[in-house]
């Protein structure tokens, strides 16, 4: 069964300073229909106004990633590191036994844009760690976070893969996954299916052990790919 996401269908948080749609469920928002798909559990398209952020705060056994769109983060966390994440770049932490950090808009004049991405470990009770890097893309589809750190990608503790999908206009790829989940999430462009279901930008697509078949827009598109285990 194909499980579609469209993105004026998500849930919806406005703060002030941040502006949040939510895939799944997510602090006020619950929806039992959107919990997840497989290990994947959070997908939060985040727009943070100048200078704002979010304050200290804690996570445990959890695998975070942070995905820049436009801006930059400011990142500090509980194991020493202070860092700036740029637009284009991919941070990851692995929060294991716990881990407190704070991320903030690190411009007093522009907004930030980044997807906050939670993955269900594979493991609990790992000690905490952190990675932040750019990723050239190579090809259509690029390895960003992957179980064994393939094709210079980051590394995370889970049976699972994150990759960058860029296609040029009209291009068409076949997605397999080897008989497992997988979960497409479109961030800019459009894109149809063989079965002639079409998406736009923030839509979302997720099939349970079948491949997809993608075809790009006139513009081209650039979307997540995930791959994902078949036991959640």
């Amino acid at each position: 069964m194909m499980y579609v996401r469209r993105a004026e269908e998500r849930g919806h948080a406005q703060l002030g300073w941040l502006d949040s749609h939510h895939s799944f469920s997510f602090g006020h928002y619950y929806d039992p229909r959107h919990m997840g798909f497989s290990v994947l559990r959070v997908i939060n398209d985040d727009v943070v106004k100048a200078g704002a952020g979010f304050d200290t705060h804690g996570h445990r056994d959890m695998e975070i990633i942070s995905y820049v769109l436009s801006g930059a983060i400011e990142h500090k966390d509980s194991m020493g590191n202070t860092h700036v994440v740029s637009a284009g770049e991919i941070q990851h932490m692995s929060a294991g036994t716990g881990i407190t950090h704070s991320e903030y808009n690190h411009s007093q004049n522009d907004t930030l844009r980044f997807l906050q991405i939670w993955i269900r470990p594979q493991r609990k009770g790992l000690t905490p760690s952190y990675q932040q890097q750019a990723v050239v893309q190579n090809g259509a589809l690029t390895p960003l976070v992957t179980p064994d750190g393939r094709a210079g990608s980051l590394r995370m503790n889970q049976n699972a893969s994150l990759y960058r999908l860029q296609l040029a206009a009209n291009e068409r790829l076949i997605l397999n996954n080897a008989d497992r989940p997988s979960y497409l999430h479109l961030i800019e462009g459009q894109l149809s299916l063989d079965n002639g279901l079409h998406l736009a930008a923030n839509d979302a697509v997720g099939v349970q052990e079948d491949e997809l078949v993608v075809t790009a827009g006139s513009q081209g598109l650039s979307a997540l790919w995930f791959d994902l285990p078949s036991a959640a």
